[in-house]
């Protein structure tokens, strides 16, 4: 069982390092096409989402400082080079604990403004700041604790204990994404309003991309949602 766990993490610690927008691990399928009108130039895209990187990183670093100063808050930014994958953006950790924010080019392509870049980026760096790749991480851990602990206690052999435990660990990473993503959508909301963005304005990106609905154990909550967070919160501000 000891190494049934072990293994398990093993492969746990290479998916819990990424949090996605616009849905699992794997790759998302792009939203449904949009009037080639209501999209902006190749050209515009990328000046919109260079002059949002250098006014929301300064303010993400400034927010992560003061609310999680034990953490590494300096944010690289990179545009993943594959021209194929659908739009995506997602934080992971490099190897030396740096918060990395990955955003695809269909991504950048998809923002119709600079407030949508911004928000995305927000969004993305307020899941570091809330420590939810570790938060995520501890959780799947205990589902595959227990997991593993119902199929030995059930006395199946060693393939059933090692599938009840990565069902365990599959089951407790999603158990709090939804939240997860709620919390990142306020943090990001005020990391935009931080930078001089509208988040309000910038959230709109979320009318646009596929309606998760309420799936059970989907790691996504209704755009509705998302978007009444965020206006909520703006409200505030």
């Amino acid at each position: 069982m000891r190494r049934t766990i072990l293994a398990a993490l093993s492969a746990l610690l290479l998916v819990g390092c990424q949090i996605e927008t616009g849905g699992a691990p794997a790759p998302v399928p792009a939203p449904p096409p949009v009037p080639a009108t209501d999209r902006v130039s190749s050209a515009t895209a990328v000046a919109n989402f260079r002059d949002a990187v250098a006014r929301v990183e300064p303010a993400a670093e400034s927010l992560c400082r003061d609310r999680a100063p034990r953490l590494n808050c300096d944010f690289l930014i990179r545009v993943d080079p594959d021209p194929r994958l659908p739009p995506n953006a997602f934080q992971s950790l490099d190897r030396s604990g740096r918060p990395v924010l990955t955003f695809t080019r269909a991504l950048i392509a998809e923002a119709r403004n600079q407030d949508e870049i911004a928000f995305v980026i927000g969004h993305e760096a307020a899941h570091h700041v809330e420590e939810h790749i570790a938060r995520q991480r501890d959780s799947a851990t205990a589902g595959l604790v227990i997991g593993a602990a119902i199929g030995s206690v059930l006395g199946g052999d060693q393939a059933t204990v090692e599938g009840l435990a990565r069902a365990g660990s599959q089951v407790g990473a999603r158990r709090f994404s939804k939240e997860h993503e709620l919390e990142a959508d306020a943090l990001g909301t005020i990391i935009t309003a931080r930078a001089g963005y509208d988040p309000i304005r910038g959230a709109a990106f979320f009318t646009r991309i596929p309606d998760p609905g309420d799936r059970f154990l989907g790691t996504h909550p209704p755009n509705a949602d998302r978007i009444a967070v965020v206006r909520r919160v703006a409200s505030t501000l």
